[in-house]
């Protein structure tokens, strides 16, 4: 019935949430599980919106996800060199944590156990989309694994193979793609002070830092550093490296001490010009590559996941017919560009030194803390809980 092309946390969870339907279900995964080179089990870490816990809810693993997260009670956003800073609290918005951070390596563990438990789930990995043909009637797709080729034909592709997707260009989707010219230096370290659920962003001349709470007392570090100087960065020894951490984050959490082992990507901003095309679909990064200010890119994912699967258990048939697809770009459309804008524009806002506009976020974050309601429509949105909310979003299972 369905390909997916791309296996990662987005990809699985797809295949996950439409197993219920009794649908037959194929994956196309290029790189195996356990590479370093997969990013959805190597050691970055990932924050789970309310949305995504209420998703995961109702597939049956938020109990397995959540041993092993670590809840984000309170989230503290500050501009280095400036006085003004905001807050949101989750005791004030009414729920027991804003959101949970969990290790890629582990969240990718429990979406694998589960879909090797799966049934009419067909995975094909290591193998890549060799090339793909759309129909009115089908959507062929040429699978090569093992020096192999298999042909699968369904009535509909998803693309879920990235922000740099090869299938959206063979379906004939454009994207347009924007450097940030930062890179992203990953790791974990260990403060002398306990976070307590704490969420730290601190924006800096260079880009965003964040810390964020991880298991066994650790933090989680997502640095964002100007392109040119990330290899230097990267190549500083362990003390020298947590000396211009601590320098650009502040002594807010004590002195930072045991950095783990150092990774890094590159930061770009990627929009598909359309959602769909003949009986095939995006999804995921290969729709939206965000920013990783704010933590927004799986949960838009995630999102997107669940609207498709509201589309298809709502239209029992024909998984690719075109009325179907057409609900689902209009349904995603909004929020898709909601937060393409917001992860954007707080990047270029926070990135601009010019004096005016440094006192106009001093005075933003000031108007944040003291202005009834804007931190709780704020934190709706980066709980994924705003607007129009598919089933799964919500917390209620499929069928």
């Amino acid at each position: 019935d369905i390909v997916i092309a791309g296996g990662g946390m987005v990809g699985t969870s797809l295949a996950l949430a439409l197993a219920p339907l009794g649908l037959r279900l194929a994956i196309v995964e290029a790189v195996p599980r356990g590479e370093a080179s997969q990013p959805s089990f190597d050691d970055r870490s990932t924050a789970l919106s309310r949305s995504t816990q209420r998703m995961f809810e109702a597939m049956g693993l938020w109990e397995q996800v959540v041993a092993a997260a670590t809840p984000i009670t309170h989230i503290h956003v500050s501009d280095r060199g400036r006085f003004g800073f905001a807050h949101i609290d989750a005791e004030e918005q009414g729920v027991e944590a804003l959101g949970h951070v969990v290790i890629n390596r582990v969240l990718g563990s429990v979406l694998q156990n589960a879909l090797d438990q799966a049934d009419g789930i067909d995975v094909y990995c290591p193998a890549r989309t060799g090339g793909t043909k759309l129909g009115p009637d089908a959507a062929v797709v040429t699978v090569e694994k093992d020096g192999t080729t298999v042909v699968l034909s369904s009535d509909l592709l998803v693309a879920a193979d990235g922000a740099n997707s090869t299938v959206r260009s063979m379906i004939g989707i454009t994207a347009e793609q924007a450097s940030y010219g930062q890179r992203a230096i990953i790791g974990n370290l260990m403060p002398e002070k306990p976070l307590r659920n704490r969420a730290f962003e601190r924006f800096t001349e260079q880009g965003p830092l964040a810390i964020l709470p991880i298991a066994d007392g650790r933090a989680a570090f997502v640095w964002n550093v100007a392109e040119s100087d990330a290899e230097r960065a990267l190549g500083l020894s362990d003390d020298d490296f947590l000396a211009e951490l601590q320098h650009t984050f502040g002594n807010r959490l004590g002195t930072f001490s045991r950095v783990g082992k150092r990774a890094s990507y590159p930061l770009s901003l990627s929009k598909a010009l359309r959602l769909t095309a003949q009986r095939a679909v995006l999804v995921g990064n290969s729709a939206h590559g965000l920013h990783p200010a704010a933590a927004q890119g799986f949960n838009l994912g995630l999102r997107d996941v669940a609207a498709l699967c509201d589309c298809i258990a709502d239209s029992p048939g024909d998984c690719g017919d075109g009325d179907l697809l057409a609900r689902y770009a209009v349904w995603r459309k909004a929020d898709q560009k909601k937060l393409v804008h917001f992860t954007d524009g707080l990047v270029r806002l926070f990135g601009d030194s010019r004096g005016p506009m440094r006192t106009l976020r001093n005075l933003g974050m000031i108007g944040f803390d003291l202005i009834p309601g804007v931190r709780k429509t704020f934190a709706k949105h980066t709980m994924g809980l705003a607007g129009r909310l598919p089933r799964l979003s919500r917390g209620l299972p499929l069928t």
